[in-house]
């Protein structure tokens, strides 16, 4: 590619020249064996003559910079240890003021790796249909609309909001039109819409607790009040809610983290509650696809008769998080709200991902891949939760739980702290778990997905943390 250089002012351009490649080659800009620009076409592309150009590349060549070879042109020399780019630091790193806010917000840290990984969220890439998605995203590159080059509807393609209304209707018995489905970045990005729409700076917004941190810390950073509202063992306590609420946020199919069911009374006794303070319930069914026991309650959004629940769903769990996939229904007085939020945040979804996605339901591929990874997850699910309950009856008590890709268990007698220090050693010797607290209470626990990790290789990850959870108990008092 071209490389920038700024003569504006200068005097000494060939100098200049030099001196600005060379610092490229040194904070990696430029990297080892990469081919610099022909005298020629620099010098046309600065306006300056091609001497000037040509005294520049000497010196680099004269300093070891810079090699050249007859016939090919000139090169970053290979001698040069690659440097990763260094950030420009201004004046001063306390110039910009940043809002407090962001000083609470823990960045994520699912990009590390880890040999065992019973993280959260993730699926097991090794499942996903990679040939038949390859057919559907030539198809999608192949065709009339992805060739006009322009911009298309902010709510999403119309096909996949079509298909995914005949999807989530069948499998879900969610109801609503391609009209009532905007396709999103991904749940949060669904999220950060609503609150867009709904909540005005100082807003009460009810979450869960425990809950899922990120909607929590969305909502922060939009200006609302967060009121954290317990959960038990049927799911969010409905008479717990803060009057003034204007918006709920509840996981209620598999709630994060415990992995309970919101039983059918509190679904009716939430709904009640929303109509009658006049608020608007979030419906995050995130990994429901997954089911290997019990019958499936009816989600909120069926239940609702007054247009209050927005239903939000994502193929983060079910494909990948690489895709950035997510949707909403949204209730017919958001639709237009909603659509002009989604505009203004960032126009629209890729559109060739969304064409793909549109034929690859409407094929029934997605439909057959979610029957093959239901029967890996049920394995998964049963092998860990067996374990769970036979190993570790010492220090975990196992939430009950059939949907989704993780499990919870709260910790016996560890406090907080103790839990943390146990997943710190765990990850030492390549196990990753989450732990969860409730927020203002000493409970704490741990999350043990089985999405990303194989079947063959959950019995020594939980071999590697019993050995934490041991060594922890054998610790002096005063040591720990």
């Amino acid at each position: 590619m071209a490389f920038h250089v700024s003569l504006v002012g200068r005097t000494d351009l060939s100098g200049e020249i030099y001196r600005q490649i060379r610092q490229a080659i040194l904070d990696g800009r430029l990297r080892s064996g990469e081919r610099l620009s022909p005298t020629r076409e620099l010098a046309a592309a600065l306006r300056v003559s091609r001497s000037t150009v040509t005294v520049a590349y000497e010196s680099l060549l004269a300093e070891g910079f810079a090699t050249s070879h007859t016939g090919a042109g000139t090169f970053v020399s290979h001698q040069l240890e690659a440097k990763r780019p260094a950030s420009k630091t201004r004046r001063s790193i306390h110039a910009i003021r940043v809002r407090g806010v962001w000083e609470t917000i823990s960045p994520p840290t699912v990009f590390v790796r880890a040999r065992f990984d019973f993280r959260t969220g993730l699926p097991d890439a090794s499942l996903f249909p990679h040939r038949a998605w390859r057919r559907v995203v030539a198809r999608a590159l192949r065709s009339h609309e992805m060739a006009a080059g322009v911009y298309e509807n902010p709510a999403g393609d119309w096909d996949l909001r079509a298909a995914i209304a005949r999807h989530i209707g069948i499998s879900r018995s969610v109801s609503g039109s391609p009209d009532d489905v905007i396709v999103t970045n991904g749940t949060q990005q669904a999220l950060d819409i609503i609150a867009r729409v709904l909540l005005e700076p100082g807003d009460v917004v009810a979450v869960e607790k425990p809950g899922y941190l990120p909607p929590k810390y969305l909502f922060k950073a939009l200006g609302a009040r967060v009121i954290g509202v317990p959960v038990d063992s049927e799911g969010l306590v409905v008479e717990a809610l803060p009057a003034e609420a204007r918006a709920v946020y509840v996981t209620p199919s598999h709630q994060y983290p415990l992995g309970v069911a919101m039983s059918l009374s509190r679904r009716r006794a939430l709904l009640t509650w929303a109509e009658h303070n006049n608020a608007v319930v979030v419906e995050d069914d995130y990994d429901s696809e997954f089911r290997f026991g019990g019958r499936p309650l009816e989600p909120l959004q069926t239940l609702d008769s007054t247009g209050r629940v927005v239903y939000v769903g994502t193929f983060s769990k079910t494909l990948l998080p690489t895709l950035r996939l997510g949707f909403m229904v949204v209730p017919p007085s958001l639709r237009e709200a909603a659509n002009k939020a989604k505009h203004v945040t960032d126009w629209h979804t890729a559109m060739i991902t969304q064409s793909a996605l549109a034929r690859f339901i409407d094929d029934g591929a997605f439909a057959r891949h979610i029957r093959r990874a239901s029967r890996t997850y049920s394995e998964r699910h049963e092998v860990l939760t067996a374990a769970i309950m036979r190993d570790f009856g010492d220090y975990l008590d196992l939430v009950p739980s059939s949907t989704g890709l993780h499990i919870a268990a709260y910790a016996r007698r560890a406090s907080v702290n103790h839990i943390d220090a146990i997943a710190s050693r765990a990850f030492d010797l390549g196990v990753a778990i989450q732990p969860f607290r409730v927020e203002g209470e000493p409970q704490a626990g741990i999350m043990l997905g089985y999405g990303a990790i194989e079947t063959a290789r959950i019995a020594e990850g939980l071999r590697r943390l019993r050995r934490c959870f041991d060594e922890r108990a054998t610790r002096r008092p005063e040591a720990a």
